[in-house]
């Protein structure tokens, strides 16, 4: 049960990466945001980049924060799957 839970939490952090590469790889195409996929995607990633678009302004056109935001998940989501598997061999 414990591996399952594991697995299901890496699954769901990776899932979460890739919705945010495709939604900074689809600011390159301005119409991509106007779609219904975009909307969708933006919506569950921009909570997360304005966490840090608060903090680090734009550099001009180039908007920085979103690389510090990628580097943070990977970072510290490493972390948190880390203890994730604390926690299940703990209980297992």
């Amino acid at each position: 049960m414990g591996s399952i839970i594991l697995h299901a939490g890496q699954y769901i952090y990776d899932i979460y990466y890739w919705l945010m590469i495709i939604f900074i790889v689809g600011s390159w195409f301005p119409q991509f945001h106007a779609t219904r996929m975009g909307m969708w995607i933006g919506n569950l990633v921009e909570p997360y980049f304005g966490l840090f678009r608060r903090f680090i302004p734009p550099l001009g056109v180039i908007d920085i924060s979103v690389l510090i935001a990628l580097i943070a998940y990977r970072y510290l989501g490493g972390f948190a799957l880390a203890g994730l598997g604390q926690v299940v061999r703990m209980f297992s």
